[in-house]
Formats: structure tokens, sequence, C-alpha cells
């Protein structure tokens, strides 16, 4: 099978109602990005799903062109396509995995966590700064959190091999 990654802004069309999801999953990867400031997890969850055996399409937020220096306003036309490209792929996608990376605050991770919940598997090991807000908030929903990077990916390794 194939592994998928689009970066944003790129768009891709699909409709996860169609999808066997036995044969192909569409995977969003959310989580601390911070302008640069995490670090680039998704580049090893790539290399850990390249050899899945269902078709898998890693949707990578991290945009190569971003720039710190955009205004964040809904007016500014890159900003709001970045934050379009996000929530849509969010909406669209099969699964959002998230990852808290320690040393980081991610308030949009955090937003994105209570709007997509119903779809989230979760990494937070000690360090991220409310460690202890994603803990209970996955507790109370059932949602599976993990501290522990091997395990995790291992987890999303074995969603992709069923």
């Amino acid at each position: 099978m194939s592994l998928k990654v689009v970066k944003s802004p790129e768009m891709i069309e699909y409709d996860v109602n169609t999808m066997d999801p036995s044969q192909e999953i569409v995977i969003f990867t959310a989580g601390s990005i911070e302008m640069g400031k995490a670090e680039d997890w998704q580049s090893r969850l790539a290399e850990v799903l390249k050899d899945s055996t269902k078709d898998v399409t890693l949707l990578n937020p991290r945009r190569d062109d971003w720039d710190s220096s955009w205004v964040q306003s809904i007016n500014n036309p890159q900003f709001n396509e970045q934050v379009t490209w996000e929530l849509s792929n969010l909406e669209r996608c099969h699964l959002v995995v998230m990852y808290f990376v320690p040393g980081t605050i991610s308030p949009i991770s955090l937003m994105e966590l209570g709007l997509f919940a119903n779809k989230c598997v979760v990494y937070c090991p000690e360090g991220f700064e409310r460690k202890g807000n994603v803990d209970i908030v996955c507790q109370r929903y059932n949602i599976p959190v993990y501290e522990d990077e091997n395990e995790y990916f291992e987890f999303l390794k074995g969603l992709c091999n069923k």
C-alpha cells in the first residue's frame, strides 16, 4: 500500500464516507507546532507508517512556507488560508492524531482537542504545560492518551495495518 503526505496549503479531494477504512485511512496530524518551536514529529510518524498495509494519507499542517510575521487575522489571506485548511481537513479526516510537545503551550491544539475529541488519539508526555487538563479531558471522553512515543507510534502503526 502507499503513504501520501499532504502539507498545507495543498488541497486534495477525498470523502471519508465513501472510503473503505479497512483499506484506506486519512489522518490529520494535529498538535504542537508553535511557529517551529516544536519538533517535527510528523516526519517521524510518516517514517513509522511508510510500510502500512493500508493506504494512508497524512494531512500535515506544518507549512513549508510559513512566515511568522503574518498577522494572525481573518483579514490576512495567508493566515486565513492556513486556518481554513486545518479546519476543513480536521472536519473531513478519519482520525486526528495529536502530540502535545513538552515545553509548549499549544492553545490552538487544545481547542482542536475539544472540537474533535470524538476522533482523537493523543500523545501527551510529561513536561507539556497543560498535561493535567489533557489527561482529564481524555479520561472523561474516553480518548486514548499515551505518555510514551514508542507506544503511541506502535498503536498508530497497528491502526494502519489492520
